[in-house]
């Protein structure tokens, strides 16, 4: 049960990523100025409620998994999938919040250009983490 519920953290947040940097964060340039602030603002509130329970639960399991490693899991693949995690939560403390703060006081192209390219470390290590959580699910399922 655990490494289905952790599964399902990991590959909703992969889905979330994909769409936030393909489709959401590009388009955050065309918003206009009169608007932008409130926007960005509405954003960060909005995105909270879905990432922020979703990441802690990943988080949280990934950490039970990696101390109590499921039969046929290999011990180092449970280690680097927290790892990965404990990567995707600091850049998105170093990097993508305050820049996401940067940009609640107006447009700024360069934040922008920074959020969009640094996002894709997260989006390389949720891609990770999607095959990582479905190798374990086919690994331990029957």
């Amino acid at each position: 049960m655990l490494l289905l519920v952790h599964a399902a953290a990991t590959l909703t947040m992969w889905g979330v990523i994909l769409v936030v940097q393909l489709v959401h964060y590009p388009l955050f340039r065309h918003v206009g100025p009169t608007a932008y602030d409130t926007y960005q603002s509405e954003h960060m509130r909005r995105i909270t409620w879905i990432v922020a329970p979703v990441m802690t639960t990943e988080l949280v399991t990934a950490g039970w998994l990696a101390w109590q490693v499921p039969s046929g899991v290999p011990t180092g693949l449970a280690w680097t999938g927290l790892g990965l995690v404990l990567f995707i939560w600091a850049t998105t403390g170093l990097l993508q919040v305050p820049l996401h703060s940067r940009l609640l006081h107006g447009f700024d192209a360069e934040a922008h250009r920074r959020l969009v390219h640094s996002n894709w470390l997260r989006t390389g290590a949720w891609t990770l983490r999607a095959g990582l959580a479905l190798w374990m699910l086919g690994h331990v399922l029957p």
